[in-house]
This record gives C-alpha cells, sequence and structure tokens, in this order.
C-alpha cells in the first residue's frame, strides 16, 4: 500500500473505533456501577466518584484519538491533482 492510502485507512478508522471501544467501555462501567449501587445502597456515593474518574479516564482516550486524527488529517493532500501526483511519483519510483 502506499503511504496516502495507509494514512487515509489510518485517519478514516482510528476515531471511529475509538469512539464505538469506547462507547462501550463506558456502558459496561456503567452497568457495573449501577449493579453495584442496586446492591449496596449506602455505598453510593463511593461507586459514583469511582464511575465519574473511570468515565473521565476512558474520554481521555477518545479525545487523544481526536487529537491524533487531527494531527493525521492535515498530512492528507487537499486536493486531487496532488494526490495524483503523489501517486504517479510512488508509481516511477517502484
Amino acid at each position: 500500500m502506499t503511504y496516502l492510502a495507509c494514512l487515509a485507512l489510518v485517519t478514516g478508522l482510528g476515531l471511529p473505533l475509538a469512539v464505538l471501544s469506547a462507547a462501550a467501555a463506558q456502558g459496561r462501567a456503567s452497568a457495573a456501577a449501577f449493579e453495584g449501587i442496586a446492591r449496596q445502597p449506602e455505598k453510593a456515593a463511593d461507586i459514583r466518584g469511582a464511575l465519574i474518574i473511570a468515565l473521565a479516564l476512558i474520554e481521555s482516550l477518545v479525545i487523544y484519538s481526536l487529537l491524533m486524527f487531527f494531527l493525521l488529517w492535515i498530512k492528507l493532500p487537499p486536493s486531487w491533482e496532488e494526490i495524483k501526483a503523489v501517486i504517479e511519483k510512488t508509481a516511477g519510483a517502484g
């Protein structure tokens, strides 16, 4: 694969995969916290605090992947002419 194809693939699939996995993790963490609160209502404040910290850490990973998305996105060529030029240059060199 060429550099542009790999870059486009990583840019296009990286963020959605990070968001989907974070959504699943947040759902599992919330479900576990709600089950814990249902079993021990007197520990609700402790469980809620731990849940908020866990959700913040999970969400920070999505923010980091969003940052990486923008850093990779600006490296993609802005026009088809530049893409064609890079492809022709790569095909000629190989």
